[in-house]
């Protein structure tokens, strides 16, 4: 069937047409309740393509798989179902659509697409069909499955090698091996779909939509600039973590965005209408952690001539951010678990202890598990704190971004001095997105604003390479001082030169073997100025 489907926008677009047998659109037969269950099982299938033929004349993949998902949910009288693709070159979420899931659950489903049920599926490229998930051995100790009583469950994987996206089903009215029979159809289904799955997600990159494109708007993260598949998973993570009060910690490297993600998950919480505070713990000496945290009465010390407001009474009804958690002493550790475990706190000079309505994000850039190893870093107050975990990050790994993030950021700055309309270079933007940057976000924030002032107090209309690295001169093929930079560029010019000649100059083999992508690999190409010989 794949190898028949057309391109877009036509009538003669019949995704279903050869995939269908002739002979069930053209059968009568009606099943009876004392039928062999072999009738029934065909009149299912009768059914199920028969509504497919009815689909056969929408023209757009999209809407066509929204109503094949429908219709499968109707047709085995499942209560729930849900259907998301994924990018054929690794990439998670693409394209979702549920059926009788409130926004809530969807957003749990959302997040254990790495593990639960449809981790399994995915992993094993095999339908997984379970009557009863809260008894199943593989699924029964999963929180959310306790949580959400999830019982009846068929999932499978939209093709193989790797999966394209999966159709889950969930509530479905079928026992034993009626259940068995009905995971089998639904296989079908799902392979079946797989050609007409590939051309939503092209249209989708045809049109230059993105995964990112529609979360970002879902959370109003306008200021998260990109359309890498890891700005995606993070973006996912998010919307599947913000609305549930609990504990959470980020992890990343220097420069990440770290406190932006932390009001990001404030902004899309139920605590919205709450303070948001943050507290550098990097800042806060032992002696000031209580009163800094617990706030102090009058006269609790030398000095207390009126009463102090904590950051924690401070934050009530809201988010408190701890950033640089790992930077507090052990005593400091001990008593912010204190106040994790018991939700109390008792001011400085206080005698009665008062209630912490407010949620901890707490951030470290310090691999926590080393410093609990190393015995900096107390381990019950890593268990407490990492009851969710998101990892931001680097740029590197979202190195595609990093053009539409330079350009953002010469805009922003531009703004934010009022400066004359500036733009980057062609060979600037590409000496940013070749350039190494290991305080990621940050640190390319600060040399496209320098490199912004430089070229406006020259007034010029673009930013140069010149404006950006300084430090380079001109004229000289090899710095007097090499820079880990220039160490760098060398290293990924020869890199990449003796890739494509070991491949006879096959760009797409060349970038599946740096796992860079073809786009990466041309501007690449043009940045070292390589050419075949």
């Amino acid at each position: 069937m794949g190898r028949g489907v057309k391109s877009l926008g036509g009538s003669s677009w019949q995704p279903w047409k050869s995939a269908v047998p002739s002979r069930l659109s053209e059968m009568t037969l009606q099943p009876h309740p004392n039928a062999p269950r072999i009738f029934e099982d065909v009149a299912l299938e009768r059914d199920l393509y028969r509504g497919l033929l009815e689909l056969n004349s929408e023209t757009d993949p999209e809407r066509f798989i929204r109503s094949a998902l429908e219709l499968i949910v109707g047709t085995l009288k499942a209560t729930r179902g849900y259907l998301e693709l994924f990018e054929p070159d690794g990439g998670r979420h693409t394209i979702s659509y549920a059926v009788g899931f409130p926004d809530a659950e969807l957003n749990q489903i959302r997040a254990l697409v790495s593990q639960g049920i449809i981790g399994e599926a995915i992993a094993t490229e095999r339908v997984v069909a379970t009557p009863s998930a809260m008894l199943d051995p593989r699924f029964r100790d999963r929180e959310s499955v306790r949580d959400s009583g999830i019982d009846a469950v068929i999932c499978a994987p939209i093709d193989s090698d790797p999966p394209r996206g999966i159709v889950y089903l969930q509530c479905v009215m079928a026992k034993g091996s009626v259940l068995l029979e009905q995971a089998s159809l639904v296989e079908r289904f799902a392979r079946h779909l797989a050609p007409i799955a590939e051309q939503a997600i092209h249209g989708r990159r045809v049109r230059g939509e993105s995964p990112v494109t529609e979360l970002r708007e879902k959370l109003q993260a306008f200021e998260f600039i990109g359309k890498s598949r890891a700005l995606a998973r993070l973006l996912h993570e998010v919307q599947a973590v913000a609305h549930l009060d609990v504990s959470l910690l980020l992890s990343g490297e220097t420069g990440t965005g770290k406190s932006q993600l932390a009001r990001l998950i404030h902004r899309n919480s139920r605590r919205v209408n709450g303070p948001y505070l943050e507290l550098n713990c990097a800042n806060l000496p032992d002696a000031l952690f209580e009163s800094e945290l617990y706030g102090a009465m009058q006269g609790a010390y030398s000095g207390a001539s009126r009463r102090m407001e904590g950051k924690v009474t401070a934050a009530a009804q809201g988010t408190l951010f701890l950033d640089e958690i790992a930077e507090l002493s052990l005593t400091a550790q001990a008593k912010l678990l204190q106040l994790l475990q018991s939700k109390e706190y008792l001011p400085l000079g206080g005698t009665r202890p008062l209630h912490a309505n407010v949620r901890f994000i707490a951030a470290s850039n310090v691999d926590l598990k080393q410093a609990v190893a190393e015995h900096r870093f107390r381990q019950d107050l890593f268990y407490r704190l990492q009851v969710v975990s998101i990892r931001a990050p680097s740029l590197a790994e979202r190195a595609e971004d990093i053009p539409l993030l330079a350009i953002y950021l010469c805009e922003r700055a531009q703004k934010a001095h009022d400066l004359p309309q500036i733009k980057l270079s062609p060979a600037a933007l590409r000496a940013v997105e070749n350039a190494v940057w290991p305080g990621n976000v940050r640190e390319l924030s600060n040399a496209i604003e320098a490199a912004t002032i430089r070229a406006a107090s020259e007034g010029v209309a673009q930013v140069s390479v010149g404006h950006l690295f300084p430090e380079r001169v001109e004229g000289r093929e090899e710095p007097a001082q090499a820079t880990f930079q220039d160490e760098t560029r060398r290293f990924q010019r020869e890199l990449l030169r003796r890739t494509l000649e070991a491949l006879d100059w096959n760009v797409s083999a060349t970038a599946r073997r740096l796992d860079i992508t073809r786009a990466h690999v041309y501007n690449l190409i043009k940045s070292f100025d390589l050419q075949r010989e």
